[in-house]
């Protein structure tokens, strides 16, 4: 946990970024607020590094919606009016992050600290596997389903291209490498490079299948919500995390 002033100072950045991803209609003034008050948690529980790797992940996940938003828009498979994102959406994303870096404080460590990181950082890892593959996926023009592999209108839940897939691997790899760079520069404790990023791409990246396959399957019959699958989706990455973890020896 990080000593006062320090805190106070993260504290106060975070409500400012907050605040600037609302201005800029990034995330609607409820989701801005939600966003403040986790992402404080957050960075007082498990320190920079962490608040770092989130914020990254946030900015990314705009740029990506943003990207040839007009055309998205066209197509009616845009996120929200704007490509502003709403509480249900921030929620989803960041409960479970949360309940990680919660986890660095807790007194016996109930998980080895470098192994929250590598947990911590696949759950972001499939937020941008899930983000990059939909908002670029999507533009793809083809789309199948991920059971059937029968053709699907592009945005459908469950509904993957050769594009989406390539674009969420990049997302979850790419969440491992920066992880692995931020851990180090902030010194935080976490298993060897090759082992963290592997591990996160590959968590993120499975984590993004199970989202499509609860989407086709129970999100299109309305069992659960965008939100909801996105939780889950995000819960299976750090559990394949927490199972590769395991093979290799770095939790018992």
């Amino acid at each position: 946990m990080l000593p006062l002033l320090p805190a106070v100072v993260a504290i106060l950045v975070t409500v400012a970024l907050a605040l600037a991803a609302t201005l800029a209609r990034a995330l609607t003034p409820a989701a801005g607020i939600v966003a403040a008050v986790f992402g404080a948690v957050i960075v007082v529980a498990a320190g920079y590094a962490f608040l770092a790797l989130l914020i990254l992940f946030v900015v990314a996940s705009v740029l990506a919606t943003r990207y040839r938003f007009s055309e998205k828009k066209a197509r009616q498979v845009q996120e929200g009016k704007s490509g502003e994102r709403g509480v249900s959406n921030v929620i989803a994303h960041i409960l479970i992050p949360t309940g990680l870096a919660l986890a660095v404080v807790h007194n016996p460590p109930l998980v080895p600290v470098p192994a929250i990181a590598v947990l911590y950082a696949s759950a972001l890892a499939f937020g941008a596997a899930d983000t990059f593959g939909s908002e670029f996926g999507v533009l793809a023009g083809k789309a199948r389903s991920i059971l059937t592999l029968r053709p699907v209108t592009p945005g459908t839940n469950g509904g993957v291209s050769a594009t989406g897939q390539l674009w969420a691997a990049i997302g979850a790899g790419t969440t491992g490498i920066v992880g692995w760079a931020l851990f180090l520069l902030f010194a935080t404790p976490a298993p060897p490079g090759a082992i963290l990023v592997g591990v996160v791409g590959v968590s993120g990246f499975l984590g993004c299948q199970v989202d499509s396959i609860l989407g086709e399957t129970l999100e299109n019959r309305h069992y659960l919500t965008k939100g909801s699958t996105n939780f889950l989706g995000m819960l299976s990455s750090v559990g394949i995390a927490a199972v590769l973890l395991v093979a290799l020896g770095w939790v018992r």
